[in-house]
């Protein structure tokens, strides 16, 4: 899957999401790919969102938890 065939506005709600548990995560900057998910970078740093994240928000996001998502905010790197 390249950078292209990613919904990109997938991604961006899932960081719109994940705010309501950490708002300093920031807003998406852009997004590489590799085998199993998307490095996003934003305004204060990085998270890794698994493919298959990326495509429930896109296809059944009321299948994405809340206990999932805050897992997820675990995954934050911020910025040096």
């Amino acid at each position: 899957m390249t950078k292209d065939s990613l919904p990109t506005y997938a991604i961006v709600e899932l960081l719109m999401r994940l705010a309501h548990f950490d708002p300093f995560i920031g807003d998406y900057k852009g997004h590489t790919t590799h085998t199993d998910g998307a490095i996003v970078k934003t305004t204060h740093g990085n998270i890794i969102f698994s493919k298959t994240l990326i495509r429930q928000q896109f296809e059944h996001p009321e299948l994405v938890t809340d206990d999932e998502l805050k897992q997820i905010t675990l995954l934050f790197k911020p910025s040096k």
